[in-house]
């Protein structure tokens, strides 16, 4: 067991790390080019931290050792993290708070899926203490000018809001608006069918309500027709305002597809929720997700002072699925560009300084000793396979001889 990681975790080797560590920098460019400032919070977190006012399920945590102060756990997101550091100790700073992350993240797989990944990379951001239809926008527009800046080939985003849904199931007796919304969720059209109805009206507005799906103005004209309750009525207008300043700001239409039968894992959100959806070998991959969430930082405040929020979180390992067919992503690690040879055990402290003398010059270069006594042969031949092209032989009298070679 000792020869192979614990099931559900993996490891990164080089070329992996080399490549995410190159969507994770372009992301924070793309994020601190809109004005987003990184914050790291920690791994570890009390438990009830974790629940976000119990709209995290608590299976999905991976609980540690029972602390005499109170319970732990592994983080299975971090906005809920992001949002009591919010409300305490970032508390005094000017508003909106622009905030930006790249961190693992934990979950417990469902029963049943032993040996799934446990582990996930993410990267994303909170927009906190800012609601309305702009800052919608702004998170709307972020996703898109990060996809288009990665150079994602094929992707679309997928639109929903969790307020308008609510509204839309309340018809609904609450025993029944439960599978309702659980076959809206997993997409289950047999078993939305089968449900047994108060009456054929209710039957018909489920059946509706699984089709709410496609082009963001038809969708919204079938939904006007409905009854809605006045937050229903507010959250089409406020879609409608939506979808138009989107599409006026972009030069290239925005690939949106409104879906009122989205509805995320997390049971926090209170507006628009969406999905970035990609697409290679003709299967799909959820890049992203996220949301508007304005009663969640309201769990972490001192007086349960609420305020609104929204952001998003990228999942590394599908961003990188959809780039490894491409040629963006880096072909190799960062080669060596020098190696210096020590001639004789006395030069080996000049090999050293020479050494670092090349690693402070103005290029940054990427320099290795020779540590093995090995021939002249030898080294050539490692180098050649190492992809390294400079030698320099360095003697006792610190005068280094140098040789390019060509692999």
């Amino acid at each position: 067991m000792i020869h192979q990681p614990p099931a559900g975790a993996r490891d990164l080797l080089p070329l992996e790390v080399v490549r995410k560590a190159w969507i994770n920098d372009r992301l924070q460019q793309v994020f601190g080019g809109w004005g987003y400032q990184r914050i790291v919070t920690s791994t570890i977190e009390w438990l009830e931290t974790l629940m976000a006012g119990g709209a995290i399920d608590p299976s999905t945590v991976i609980q540690l050792q029972d602390n005499s102060a109170g319970h732990l756990g592994l983080r299975p997101e971090l906005t809920a993290s992001i949002a009591r550091a919010a409300v305490t100790r970032m508390a005094e700073m000017t508003y909106p708070q622009r905030l930006c992350y790249r961190a693992n993240v934990f979950r417990n797989p469902p029963v049943g899926h032993h040996g799934k990944q446990l582990e996930f990379y993410q990267a994303g951001v909170e927009l906190l203490f800012c609601g309305g239809v702009l800052a919608d926008a702004e998170i709307l527009l972020l996703v898109a000018d990060c996809l288009e800046q990665l150079g994602i080939p094929h992707w679309h985003l997928i639109l929903g809001e969790a307020r308008l849904t609510r509204s839309l199931l309340n018809p609904f007796p609450s025993s029944l608006k439960h599978q309702v919304r659980h076959c809206l969720a997993k997409l289950d059209y047999v078993t939305l069918e089968t449900l047994t109805y108060p009456s054929p009206e209710l039957k018909k507005r489920a059946k509706l309500l699984f089709d709410l799906r496609g082009n963001p103005t038809q969708v919204l004209q079938q939904v006007v027709d409905l009854e809605l309750d006045e937050p229903g009525q507010k959250s089409v207008e406020n879609l409608k305002n939506l979808v138009e300043l989107v599409e006026n700001s972009r030069s290239a239409s925005l690939p949106l597809t409104l879906d009122l039968s989205l509805i995320q894992t997390f049971d926090y959100y209170t507006g628009i929720v969406f999905k970035a959806i990609g697409k290679t070998d003709n299967q799909l991959h959820i890049l992203g997700q996220g949301g508007r969430y304005d009663k969640l930082l309201g769990v972490y405040h001192p007086q349960q002072k609420s305020a609104p929020g929204i952001g998003f979180s990228f999942n590394l390992e599908d961003l990188y699925t959809c780039l490894l067919p491409t040629s963006i992503l880096p072909e190799t690690p960062p080669l060596i560009d020098w190696l210096v040879i020590a001639k004789t055990p006395q030069a080996q402290s000049i090999a050293f300084s020479y050494a670092q003398q090349l690693r402070q010059s103005p290029e940054n270069l990427r320099v290795a000793l020779e540590l093995k006594e090995r021939s002249p042969e030898e080294i050539r031949n490692y180098a050649v396979q190492s992809s390294i092209k400079n030698l320099a032989w360095i003697s006792e009298k610190g005068e280094p001889q140098l040789e390019t070679l060509k692999n």
